[in-house]
């Protein structure tokens, strides 16, 4: 057996295992053995039965002198009651459901059990405990075979019907029964670091002599991963240096006209901002910038600029957004901000298809797909915005240099680069975010991806005030609701689900769009003009509703996350999440963003029906970080670095990736592939390593 055999050829794996095992992602003995733990639990402390107290959870070994199976009265629960024995007294031991350990234990086995000590009326026994036979008797080395009970016992992350227990056993003989196991990191690097031997780290990571074993164990592989990463990006980084890109000179008369035409001021922040990114597509080289500002930023009129820069050099750029809607507002902001230049400014998403030209800035001309591919073709489309659509093979560019990601944790990085390699020179790449990521993620996940940050909110904004509202609250939200109606304001209420299902039936506490528009629109606001919007509906009826909404005629919008990102309604005041617990926070934050764009006060209601210290925590996160910057990191700890960043797209294991707040680890695994690369920038004497990069490669490709 070797590290490549496939899962379904280990012994004892199964067809059915198999199936589950894939959909765990593991496919091969390397994925099952780097599958680790999760957590641990020591049970390798043998306390004698004398000692045992009530309430508390232990270990003991001892002697089987009784087992037997008997049934409740009322309902018929199966209850396996046995007596156990050891130097220093007895003690009874409890099972519930299940009926075959009659069969698998006989009085005289010698076992461990760990469980907790109850009492009843009969006196203290242990409830429900873990067992194990102990194969070479009761002594301190005849423990050391065991493998769920008397050790440091692993706890791996689970699904349906593959349990810890399951796992233990299986890893435990395919690590026994791996004959080839190559060190792949360079003997240097094991002496430097003072790291444990791949062979004997794997044994320690998943059945530890010691948690200090385990910790040595977590560090060597977290390292070793976040320096395969790190690898590979620098590695990256280096052949796109030598890549050719279009040179967009500078031009600043230009962009003093464009400043001049704006309604508004640019912040200190949007002026660095666009300097930055503006020299940066003066280079040869590909520009890859990420341009991270909170919600309402104005981070759009920087990308703008830098668009309108590429197309008065002559060339095209394309800016692609996660929903229709964002697309659609983007399609209107810049149209705004660029026909006064006589741009074609053309819109693609899955269902409209439409441009703006300079003879007719003010409105949209709709065409067919077709039509609008080939003037993209022909560079008669000078700026394409759009959705996944972009993405599509059927998408030419006649001359495409400059592409603008939004929202870009939400694409796939595969589905960026298929964008960035459409033309002969690589494009300049700006990848926007209104979700900060905190420094040290974005420093290990980009490498050395430039970073701009807009921390300035436009002169005006006032900061909204933000109230998670218990359920006896609810009558004054309402009330406030009115109030600000009242003063000629909006409200949008988002609620987690459009409809009932039968997985969500009548006794689940979560609000649905269609029930809370008839219960607002007929109970709790009959006077008001409300109205719901979803995913469900037709383009044109959402794009109708939220042109209502845009121009005053509806009070409260109900809404699902449809509206998280790219609606612009200055007149609304309050956002009202229900089920607030049921959203991310980095969503919530965005929700919370549709108010407060102008001058008006805006008020944020997160309710929520859950009991969870988990999510009260991190809705008074909301509650107390207006920046988004802040929140990126209380997130980031709340919810660790696997669920903040996307461990799937990224395909880094869940262990590393709890490393990468780790900031001395992450600097040191970046020394050390700088080292690698100054004296082998190919590899050629790392085999090993440069197979190791090439499967990164295969799962991740980064601009």
């Amino acid at each position: 057996m070797t590290l490549s055999t496939p899962i379904g050829q280990v012994p004892r794996i199964g067809a059915a295992y198999e199936a589950k095992l894939r959909k765990m992602g593991i496919t091969t003995v390397r994925d099952l053995l780097f599958h680790f733990p999760r957590t641990y639990v020591d049970f390798s402390t043998i306390t004698p039965i004398r000692d045992l107290k009530e309430g508390e959870v232990y270990c003991v070994s001892g002697t089987l002198l009784d087992i037997k199976e008997t049934r409740t009265f009322r309902k018929r629960v199966s209850l396996i009651t046995a007596l156990v024995e050891d130097k220093t007294g007895a003690i009874k031991i409890l099972w519930f459901n299940q009926p075959y350990l009659v069969d698998s234990l006989k009085p005289k086995d010698e076992i461990y059990l760990a469980g907790k000590v109850v009492r009843d009326k009969e006196g203290i026994y242990i409830s429900n405990p873990v067992h194990e036979k102990a194969g070479g008797g009761l002594s301190a080395q005849a423990g050391k075979s065991l493998t769920h009970v008397g050790r440091i016992i692993p706890v791996y992350p689970e699904t349906i019907d593959v349990s810890s227990r399951w796992l233990r056993s299986i890893i435990k003989m395919v690590l026994a029964q791996v004959k080839e196991m190559p060190e792949t990191l360079p003997q240097e690097m094991l002496r430097e670091r003072n790291f444990i031997p791949i062979q004997k780290a794997l044994w320690q990571i998943h059945f530890p002599d010691s948690m200090e074993q385990a910790q040595q164990a977590s560090r060597r592989f977290s390292f070793e991963e976040l320096f395969y990463i790190l690898l590979f990006i620098l590695a990256e980084r280096k052949k796109i240096a030598q890549v050719k890109a279009p040179v967009i000179p500078f031009d600043e008369t230009v962009m003093k006209r464009f400043t001049g035409k704006l309604p508004f001021q640019l912040t200190d922040d949007q002026k660095k901002a666009a300097w930055y990114i503006l020299k940066d597509m003066e280079k040869p080289r590909p520009m890859n910038r990420l341009l991270e500002g909170d919600v309402g930023s104005g981070k759009t009129v920087v990308a703008a600029m830098a668009m309108l820069s590429a197309v008065k050099a002559g060339y095209q750029a394309a800016l692609l957004a996660p929903t229709e809607i964002l697309a659609q507002q983007h399609h209107k902001t810049v149209a705004k901000v660029l026909t006064p230049f006589k741009i074609t400014i053309g819109l693609l998403t899955g269902k409209t298809d439409r441009f703006i030209s300079p003879k007719l800035p003010n409105d949209y001309i709709e065409i067919s797909r077709s039509k609008l591919l080939e003037k993209v073709k022909n560079n008669e489309v000078q700026v394409l915005i759009g959705t996944h659509s972009l993405i599509q093979d059927t998408v030419k560019f006649g001359n495409l240099a400059l592409v603008v990601v939004d929202e870009q944790h939400r694409f796939g990085v595969k589905q960026r680069a298929r964008l960035l390699h459409r033309t002969t020179l690589i494009p300049h790449l700006l990848s926007m975010t209104a979700t900060p990521i905190p420094r040290t993620l974005a420093m290990t996940l980009y490498g050395d991806l430039d970073l701009t940050l807009i921390t300035q909110l436009p002169n005006g904004r006032k900061q909204i005030i933000t109230r998670v509202v218990p359920p006896a609250g609810r009558e004054k939200a309402y009330e406030a609701i009115a109030e600000q109606i009242a003063q000629g304001r909006q409200a949008f209420v988002i609620c987690p689900r459009i409809e009932r299902t039968e997985k969500s039936p009548k006794d689940v506490e979560v609000k649905t769009v269609k029930e809370e528009y008839e219960k607002l629109s007929k109970e709790i606001f009959p006077d008001l003009r409300i109205e719901m919007l979803h995913g469900k509906m037709a383009t044109k009826e959402k794009e109708g509703i939220m042109r209502k909404f845009k121009f005053g005629k509806i009070d409260v919008l109900v809404s699902t996350s449809v509206v998280e990102v790219g609606v612009d309604i200055p007149n609304a005041t309050v956002m009202m999440i229900e089920g607030a617990d049921r959203f991310g926070l980095a969503q919530l934050h965005q929700f919370r963003g549709r108010v407060g764009r102008a001058e008006h006060q805006s008020y944020c209601f997160l309710f929520s029906e859950s009991n969870s210290f988990f999510a009260r925590k991190r809705l008074k996160a909301l509650e107390e970080s207006s920046s988004g910057f802040e929140l990126a990191e209380r997130d980031l700890h709340i919810r660790g670095p696997g669920d903040f960043a996307g461990t799937k797209q990224w395909g880094i294991p869940d262990f590393a990736m709890q490393q990468l707040t780790n900031l001395e680890l992450v600097e040191q695994a970046r020394e050390a592939a700088k080292m690698i690369l100054e004296k082998d920038i190919t590899l050629k004497n790392y085999p090993l390593l440069r197979e190791k990069v090439a499967d990164f490669r295969e799962r991740l490709h980064l601009e």
